[in-house]
C-alpha cells in the first residue's frame, strides 16, 4: 500500500511523541508507569539476621497497606531485600547490585553503623535516598548527608538517658561498658562517656567483641575485675545475651541496659528466664499499646502481611520508615525524582503517620526523637517504665 510522505512523517512523529510522553513519565530510576522500586542490603542471614528479617517485614507491611489502597499517585511500592550479612564489604556490593544493576529509586531499612560507613559514600555520590537506617550512629545526622533520612534518636540520646537514669534513679557511679568493636560500638562508647562526664564521672571498665561473634569471654574478665554497678551494652542480641548469661553464671548480677539496636524482643527470646530486669531503650512507641493510631495501624498491616507475625520494636520500625516513604511520595507528586523527594522530606521536616509525629532532616534538631526505656519481664514481655 502506498504511504504519502507527509503521512510517514506525521506517523513518525506521533510515535516519537508517545514514547516521549512513555519516557517521561518513567524517567526516573526505579519509577515505572505502575510502580516504584526500593532496595534493602540488610542482614537476613546470620547471627544479626533477626535486625534485616524484622526491618523488612515492617516495611513490606507498610507497603502492603499503601498499595491496598491504591499505592502512591497510583503506584504500587515494592521492596527488593538484598543480604549484606552485616558486614561492610558484602553491604557494599549488595548497594552497588541494587542501585546500578536492580535500579531501585531509593534504598530503604538497612541495617548497622559499620555498613552505613561503607554504603553512604556510594549512595550520597549518586543522590540516592537512603530512609530509615536501623542505626543511630552520630554521622548519619550530618546536615551535609542530604539523602539520609533519618527516624530513630542517636546513640548519644539513648546513652544519655540510660547515664541519667543509673544516676539519678539507681544513685549508680560505678557503670562499665560493654560493645561492639567497630563504628558502631565506639559511637556508643563515645555516647557514654559524654553522658558520664557531664556527672563528673568516668567509666569504671571496658570490655569489647568482635562483630558476629559470641567471643565474649574476655571482655567478661575485664569488667567482672572492676565489679561494676551496671552495664551499658552496645551490641546485637548473640553477644549480648551471651555476655549476661556468662555473668549470671558467674554469680554476678550488675543491672544490664542495652542499646536499642541489640534486637529487644530476639534478646528477651535468647535469655529466656535470666532477661528478667534487663533494660533495653527505644526509640519507637511501645508496640503492644493499642491505643496509639500508629500502633493500632502497624498492628493491623502486619496482621494483612502475614497473620504469624508478632509485634516488634523493629518490624514497627520498619513500618514507620516505610509510611515515610509513602507520605514523602505523595507530596512529591505524581512524577517523583529522587531529588523531588529529598526536597520534600528536608523542607517539610515533619510527618503525622496515624498520628504519630516524625520530624526528619534539619528538625531533628530542635525536636529530637523521644527515647524510652523498657525492662524484660520475666515470661519475656516488655515493660515501659519513665524510672528505674
Amino acid at each position: 500500500m502506498y504511504r504519502s510522505r507527509s503521512a510517514t512523517r506525521i506517523t513518525l512523529t506521533i510515535a516519537l511523541l508517545v514514547a516521549t510522553m512513555l519516557t517521561a513519565r518513567g524517567e526516573e530510576t526505579g519509577v515505572s508507569n505502575d510502580a516504584i522500586l526500593f532496595g534493602q542490603a540488610a542482614a537476613l542471614e546470620g547471627p544479626s539476621s533477626a535486625l534485616g528479617q524484622r526491618m523488612r517485614q515492617g516495611i513490606v507491611a507498610a507497603f502492603t497497606e499503601v498499595n491496598a489502597k491504591g499505592g502512591v499517585h497510583g503506584r504500587k511500592l515494592q521492596l527488593l531485600s538484598r543480604d549484606d550479612g552485616y558486614d561492610p564489604d558484602r553491604s557494599v556490593a549488595q548497594t552497588l547490585r541494587l542501585i546500578e544493576d536492580d535500579k531501585v529509586f531509593a534504598l530503604i531499612g538497612a541495617v548497622g553503623t559499620p555498613t552505613a560507613v561503607a554504603t553512604i559514600p556510594i549512595t550520597s555520590a549518586r543522590g540516592v535516598p537512603f530512609i530509615g537506617p536501623f542505626s543511630g550512629a552520630e554521622f548519619l545526622r550530618d546536615l551535609e548527608l542530604s539523602n539520609v533520612v533519618n527516624i530513630r534518636a542517636s546513640y548519644g540520646a539513648e546513652a544519655e538517658a540510660w547515664i541519667k537514669h543509673l544516676t539519678e534513679d539507681r544513685h549508680f557511679t560505678r557503670i562499665g561498658i560493654f560493645y561492639q568493636d567497630d563504628a558502631f560500638g565506639r559511637d556508643g562508647l563515645t555516647g557514654v562517656k559524654r553522658a558520664l562526664a557531664k556527672r563528673g564521672l568516668e567509666l569504671a571498665a571496658e570490655g569489647t567483641f568482635e562483630r558476629n561473634t559470641r567471643a565474649v569471654a574476655s571482655a567478661w574478665r575485664m569488667l567482672k575485675r572492676a565489679e561494676p554497678e551496671a552495664i551499658a551494652m552496645v551490641g546485637t542480641y548473640g553477644p549480648c545475651a551471651e555476655f549476661i548469661k556468662l555473668a549470671h553464671r558467674s554469680g554476678f548480677h550488675p543491672t544490664f541496659v542495652n542499646i536499642s539496636f541489640v534486637g529487644a524482643v530476639a534478646l528477651a527470646g535468647e535469655l529466656g528466664p535470666e532477661g528478667e530486669g534487663v533494660i533495653v531503650s527505644q526509640v519507637v512507641p511501645f508496640p503492644w499499646d493499642r491505643s496509639l493510631g500508629l500502633v493500632a495501624d502497624y498492628q493491623a498491616a502486619q496482621k494483612a502481611f502475614d497473620p504469624a507475625l508478632t509485634p516488634d520494636f523493629v518490624s514497627l520500625e520498619g513500618y514507620l520508615s516505610g509510611r515515610l516513604a509513602a507520605a514523602a511520595l505523595e507530596k512529591a507528586g505524581p512524577n517523583p525524582t529522587r531529588a523531588e523527594l529529598l526536597r520534600v522530606v528536608n523542607e517539610i521536616g515533619s510527618f503525622d503517620i496515624s498520628g504519630n509525629i516524625v520530624t526528619v532532616g534539619p528538625r531533628m534538631i530542635d525536636t529530637p526523637p523521644k527515647v524510652f526505656l523498657t525492662v524484660i519481664q520475666k515470661d519475656g514481655t516488655f515493660r515501659a517504665v519513665d524510672r528505674l
